[in-house]
């Protein structure tokens, strides 16, 4: 579309000019944003409970405080994330002055997921302000009533000379990506991600991809059966399931497994009351098209409903269901659950749980419960992962000074704290000479000699200390 042509031209102008490249105008921006979201939390709220039923209590944590933290967080540090980086010289380099400058990209494109509709617009807008972008934020459709917020808010706050949002659906996201970005930031599925890749190879430009996959939690028989079956519950019932981090399945003993249920059935009593579909505390599916999806994985799975079940269509609810002796290959293990749908796969050892883990792609996170830290070692050693946590599940993601993001099919990339103003800035290596010591530079001019060869390597290798030698203070 004409039209969004022009909005990344105008972008581009601005950038071109120069404005974005102050401190000042970085930390000004940063901010806005802080106000933003503060002055409209009601709004916020409100709108994430039309698109999820989101409680209060879930959607401040997970929306409205993890993107505070995570401006905080770059307003205190970005004087200190904008100074060069100064490197180890050679004696060939011993007068130069030699540093990695970082530097914004330009115009970026931010196109978010809708599960979690304002903290993944947001938080990956927060690294590329930072790092001194212009940005085109494309929220996602699905979520419609966020969508249409931030789409109101923006504007009202943010330089709109330098940051635009465009909404609509995969039409509208098709059009944009037949413009140059300068980078594109993708959170959402493996399926519309190949098409995000093929688009910017035409222009290629370069890509973070924030994928999901199947993230496993292995639960050995050292446990706290109880603390375990709470946190579980916890992490994978918040948001109703439709986390990328959340737990996907579980793997343990059968010993285990059968100590672990009626934990998580007085869990979900605990939590959420005897009448679970009436509890303001658990939220609903997003659209009737995804909870068609999850019934389907359901009814195709061959497994055994221990827990749950309930499902109510113009609701969009599906109560938190746990299913057991399912094989390697049951429909619910072929692809990412993204739902309150939790297996549980037995295995009769720990190595038989990390090869099991193995043999999948690698997923966004991975979980293990026990007592015995050499478990905890043992798995984390052995598996790759975006993310890795013990004893606990999505909390990892909450940190600043964490890296966010996947690995293989999972995603490329990271982001949060500096590792999203990394993402958004080019590492410009600079070297800064002067015109002294014009003489020694004749050993690198021709006619070549073996002689000068043999100087040069010497000034140019790195010099290490022989361990038995001495040295002089």
């Amino acid at each position: 579309m004409d039209a969004h042509k022009q909005v990344v031209a105008r972008l581009r102008s601005a950038f071109s000019s120069g404005v974005t490249a102050a401190e000042q105008f970085r930390r000004a921006q940063l901010l806005n944003l802080v106000s933003l979201v503060k002055d409209n939390e009601h709004l916020i709220l409100n709108a994430l409970h039309k698109d999820l039923a989101k409680p209060k209590f879930e959607a401040v944590l997970s929306e409205i405080e993890i993107v505070l933290n995570e401006l905080y967080h770059a307003i205190d540090n970005l004087r200190s994330w904008l100074q060069p980086d100064y490197v180890n010289k050679n004696i060939a380099t011993k007068l130069d002055e030699c540093f990695v400058r970082r530097e914004p990209l330009g115009v970026v494109l931010i196109i978010a997921a809708w599960n979690y509709p304002l903290q993944l617009a947001l938080l990956p807008m927060v690294g590329a302000i930072a790092a001194g972008n212009c940005v085109i934020l494309k929220p996602s459709e699905v979520s419609a009533a966020t969508e249409r917020l931030l789409a109101e808010l923006i504007p009202k706050y943010m330089s709109q000379d330098c940051y635009a949002v465009v909404c609509g659906g995969a039409e509208e996201t098709e059009s944009l990506l037949e413009n140059r970005f300068d980078h594109i930031f993708y959170t959402g599925s493996q399926k519309v991600a190949r098409s995000i890749l093929q688009a910017a190879s035409l222009h290629l430009t370069p890509v973070t991809l924030e994928l999901g996959g199947k993230c496993p939690c292995l639960i050995s028989d050292q446990v706290n059966i109880v603390a375990a079956a709470r946190r579980l519950v916890w992490a994978k019932f918040f948001n109703a399931g439709q986390s990328c981090v959340a737990p996907d399945y579980i793997l343990c003993s059968m010993a285990t497994r059968d100590a672990l249920l009626p934990e998580v059935c007085q869990a979900l009593v605990d939590f959420y009351g005897k009448e679970l579909q009436k509890c303001p505390d658990y939220g609903r599916i997003v659209t009737e098209r995804h909870w068609i999806r999850l019934i389907e994985l359901l009814s195709k799975s061959k497994g055994r409903v221990v827990v749950g079940g309930k499902s109510q269509q113009d609701e969009k609810f599906i109560a938190p269901t746990v299913v057991v002796d399912l094989l390697e290959n049951d429909a619910l293990m072929e692809e990412e659950i993204f739902g309150p749908i939790l297996p549980i796969i037995t295995v009769e050892s720990l190595e038989e749980g990390i090869n099991y883990i193995n043999r999948r792609e690698k997923p966004l996170a991975l979980y293990v419960f026990s007592e015995n830290s050499s478990v905890v070692t043992t798995v984390m050693e052995n598996t790759s992962s975006g993310g890795f946590c013990s004893n606990d599940g999505i909390i990892h993601m909450t940190l600043p000074g964490l890296p966010f993001g996947g690995v293989g099919a999972s995603g490329w990339g990271n982001y949060h704290g500096r590792w999203g103003f990394e993402t958004f800035s080019h590492q410009r290596a600079c070297m800064l000479r002067g015109w002294a010591l014009e003489k020694i530079n004749t050993l690198r001019y021709p006619p070549y000699t073996d002689k000068n060869l043999g100087w040069l390597r010497w000034a140019a290798s790195a010099k290490k200390t022989p361990w038995n030698s001495c040295t002089l203070l």
